[in-house]
This record gives C-alpha cells, sequence and structure tokens, in this order.
C-alpha cells in the first residue's frame, strides 16, 4: 500500500495548498477530512479531486466512529492537523463555535490518534508523525521591536487565539502523557488565492471593484507579517519530511507591513490592472473605522531557526506574490460567487454577540 497522509481541513485554504503540494510533490497518497463548513469548499480543491493519490471525504475530526474508521482503513503515516475555525472577528462575535472545533475537536482528533498510533508495529509509530498548525496569534501582541521565539509563553488575547493555544497545549500535553509523537508549526499570516473572502486581503481587493469602502481598523498602524500559502505548504511538507517529533517549528517570511500600508499597496496594483470606470484610484475607497476590540499590535516570528533545521526557506517574493494574487480574485469571480454563502463582506468582530446553544458532533 503506499504511504498515505490524513489531512484535515484539507478544503480549506492552507489546506488544499497543502494537498496540491503533497499530490504534485511527494509520493505520498493524501486522504482529506473536512466537514466542508463555511470557509471550506470543493472548489478548493477541483484539480486533484479525481486523482488517484487524492481520497475525499466530508466529516467533521470530532465525530470519532468516522475518524478512527479512516484511520484503520487508510493506515496514514502521519496526521496534519489543519481543521479550524480561523478569523479573530468571527470569534469576537461568536467565541463558542471556536471552541468546540478548535478545543474539543482536537481533543477527539488527538484520542483516536493516540489509539491507532499505540496499535502500529513498533517501527511505524516511530515514524509516525502528528502535525499540528497553529497561529502566530497565540503568543499575544508585541511591541514596535522584537519577535516570538518557539517556545516563548502563549498570551492569546482573542477567543481565536485562545482557542488555537488551547489545542497547541493538547497536542504537547498528549505527547507527554500518551507519547504521541506531536509537532507545532505557527505560521504567521498567509496570503494567496483561493482565501475566504473574510480575510484582509481578499476583502480589500472585492470591496474596492465592488466599489464599496475599504475600511482599516484604527490608525492602520497594527503591523502583521505575511507568507504565501505555497510557502506555507512546502514548509509544511519540509515538517513532514525532516521535522522532528517534540519540536515547534516557525514558518515566517520576515515581511512585515502596517495594514495601511498593505491596503494602499493593494490600491496601486488595482489601480493599474483593474482602473476604476472614472478614472479616479482606489486609495479614495480607504476609510479609517473604529477599532477591533483587542486589537493586537503587532505580530513577528524568529523563523531562523525553523530555517536552518528544516532545510526550508519562503520562496515567493512579496511583489510578485500580491500582484499575483490580485489577478487571481479578479478573474476568478465565479470562484468568490460560489463560496462566499451569503457574506458580502460586512463588518464583522464589533462584539459578543448573544448565541443559541451547540451541540458537538457525537
Amino acid at each position: 500500500m503506499e504511504p498515505c497522509v490524513l489531512v484535515t481541513g484539507g478544503a480549506g485554504f492552507i489546506g488544499s495548498a497543502l494537498v496540491r503540494q503533497l499530490i504534485y510533490h511527494s509520493p505520498w497518497s493524501v486522504v482529506v477530512l473536512d466537514a466542508l463548513g463555511y470557509a471550506g469548499h470543493r472548489a478548493n480543491l477541483e484539480e486533484v479531486l479525481s486523482h488517484l493519490k487524492c481520497h475525499f471525504v466530508h466529516g467533521d475530526i470530532a465525530q470519532r466512529c468516522l475518524v478512527a474508521e479512516l484511520l484503520e482503513r487508510y493506515r496514514p503515516w502521519a496526521v496534519v492537523h489543519l481543521a479550524a475555525l480561523t478569523h479573530v472577528d468571527r470569534s469576537i462575535d461568536s467565541p463558542e463555535p471556536f471552541v468546540l472545533t478548535n478545543v474539543l475537536g482536537t481533543q477527539r482528533l488527538l484520542e483516536q490518534t493516540v489509539h491507532y498510533w499505540q496499535a502500529l508495529p513498533a517501527k511505524q509509530r516511530k515514524q509516525f508523525r502528528f502535525v499540528h498548525m497553529s497561529t502566530d496569534e497565540v503568543y499575544g501582541s508585541l511591541g514596535p521591536q522584537g519577535r516570538f521565539a518557539p517556545g516563548d509563553p502563549l498570551r492569546p488575547r482573542s477567543p481565536y487565539a485562545a482557542s488555537k493555544a488551547a489545542a497547541d497545549h493538547l497536542v504537547e500535553a498528549f505527547a507527554c502523557t500518551y507519547g504521541l509523537p506531536g509537532i507545532v508549526v505557527r505560521s504567521c499570516n498567509n496570503y494567496g488565492p483561493r482565501q475566504y473572502p473574510e480575510k484582509l486581503i481578499p476583502l480589500m481587493i472585492l470591496r474596492a471593484i465592488g466599489g464599496q469602502e475599504l475600511p482599516v481598523y484604527g490608525t492602520g498602524e497594527n503591523v502583521r507579517e505575511w507568507i504565501h500559502v505555497d510557502d506555507t505548504a512546502r514548509g509544511l511538507q519540509a515538517v513532514l519530511e525532516r521535522g522532528t517529533a517534540g519540536e515547534i517549528y516557525h514558518l515566517g517570511s520576515g515581511l512585515e507591513l502596517a495594514n495601511r500600508d498593505l491596503v494602499n499597496q493593494l490600491c496601486e496594483i488595482l489601480d493599474r490592472l483593474n482602473p476604476r470606470p472614472d478614472g479616479r484610484s482606489y486609495h479614495e475607497q480607504i476609510r479609517l473605522v473604529e477599532d477591533r476590540p483587542g486589537h493586537d499590535f503587532r505580530y513577528a516570528l524568529e523563523s531562523e531557526t525553523t530555517y536552518r533545521r528544516l532545510q526550508w526557506r519562503p520562496r515567493v517574493p512579496w511583489p510578485q506574490g500580491l500582484e499575483q494574487t490580485v489577478r487571481w480574485y479578479l478573474q476568478h469571480q465565479q470562484w468568490v460567487d460560489r463560496v462566499r454563502r451569503g457574506y458580502e463582506g460586512e463588518r464583522l468582530g464589533r462584539g459578543l454577540q448573544k448565541q443559541e446553544s451547540q451541540t458537538l458532533v457525537h
């Protein structure tokens, strides 16, 4: 039987990039497990769904019997866990789904993986890896200087970040308690094609060409580090191939931008590629708006250690990557229409909303 990797959340933005990377650039087959929530779509995997090395399963990581059956049927040598709710603004409005998916879902996935791993022959147990995808946001907020290093204390400041930090701790706890060979990977902000339109870059592109205001939180001085999703996919493959159990790896680029500078760059590209009918600049649509609650000032990762250990480094230059991303959204309005599911770019994250009680899938 050919070697196999189980990728949870493989129909999402980063997940689908990883699936394409593994299908085209590795000897392994890929089993995709995805619940197809609002940000996970078959459309992200269209080019590989018919590939003999790709097996898609519609289901939830919280479904114990389904996860156990998939592990037993496909016998993966690794699990790469990307299934998660990821948008800070949505977590501000409604934290509970983030806890159910990111914390309890991860716990159930880990339990089933431990049962599977413990039953493997000794050689396969030693080779197995559980790779958990996390975020720089678990560290909290930085001032103007410095970078987060692997192993720094976690100080999450949003419900989303707290749910991911809890998942990180669960992976490390299962490694310590049961011996599961777990690896935590923390990435900076990803960008590129197929990102759900609630995220900053696609949101600004689509609002701009739709003639809407471009809302920038606060003063626009908040800083984020950016990496192309294809570089992240290559980094995750490097973790699978060369990562050491128990380690924390940072997938960062070193490229930092204030939010206002990023939006200005997007406007400049759009002025060139898709000029407004009235001949005016998209810059005129930029508006500073009330800041997001608990808005972290800056994230930045120390990634040089990861570069050395994995022999991996980001390759996509920012100017080319950003322009390519803008071109992709301009040319794929049909994809946008398919995935939006009623979300038209309205502002999220204004504050806690009253929610109905939710039940975790059994």
